[in-house]
């Protein structure tokens, strides 16, 4: 699916299921491994392979620029009904317009960013732990990143991975959306959405790949052939 084709496919759902298709393929950039080019080049490609969100993620660039960043992005794809997410970063969600934020277990606690957040931008949280599991039913999140679900040296100060098993009793745990990411390829992408995924996150499987635009689309014929 395209991004024009999400954007009408999405329009006028329930606000949990658009939610699910908005994250069903999400790239999280990732601009130390980018194989194909610059960033908007890799980003342009792996929109028209199908991706339907992008989070913005880069610990290392100062407020200025990242925030310039994320107002390009959130000006290009907002017609493409792609979802633009933060990384952590409660004020640039708000002051670029972005659709959503995603906080990790050492980001600003939940309840704060959500008080200080439109109700339109969604909040995903990562979850390492089954307590983390259990303790996101009393918080204002609307999915949960499973994290990581394999290992890999993008996501290297978390807890041990998931593995499937691990996603299975997230799975019978919580029905909020599931993201899985953490060493997801095309090869275990099935197995990952048959444990209980609704979304897939892939970092290195697209930012480093030759050809992002054939990586993406690659990810939406599985996410197709397996779709609910």
């Amino acid at each position: 699916m395209t991004g024009r084709a999400c954007a009408s496919t999405c329009a006028g759902l329930p606000g949990r299921l658009q939610l699910q298709l908005q994250l069903r393929l999400c790239l999280v950039t990732d601009t130390a491994n980018m194989q194909a080019g610059p960033l908007n080049g890799v980003l342009a490609a792996a929109v028209q392979g199908g991706v339907t969100c992008i989070q913005l993620r880069d610990k290392h660039l100062s407020d200025r620029p990242f925030l310039a960043q994320a107002i390009a992005l959130k000006t290009w794809l907002t017609p493409l009904g792609i979802a633009l997410i933060i990384n952590d970063r409660v004020d640039i969600a708000l002051a670029s317009g972005a659709d959503g934020v995603h906080l990790g277990q050492s980001d600003m606690p939940v309840e704060v960013a959500r008080r200080l957040l439109p109700p339109h931008v969604f909040i995903g949280w990562s979850v390492e732990t089954l307590d983390d599991v259990a303790r996101s039913a009393q918080l204002p999140v609307d999915y949960l990143g499973v994290s990581p679900v394999f290992a890999t040296p993008t996501k290297t100060d978390t807890q041990s991975p998931w593995g499937l098993s691990g996603l299975r009793q997230v799975r019978a745990m919580t029905n909020r959306p599931l993201v899985a990411i953490g060493g997801i390829t095309t090869a275990n992408a099935p197995d990952v959405l048959a444990a209980g995924a609704d979304g897939l996150a892939a970092v290195s499987a697209l930012c480093a790949a030759h050809d992002p635009c054939l990586a993406a689309r690659a990810f939406r014929n599985i996410l197709n052939e397996n779709s609910p």
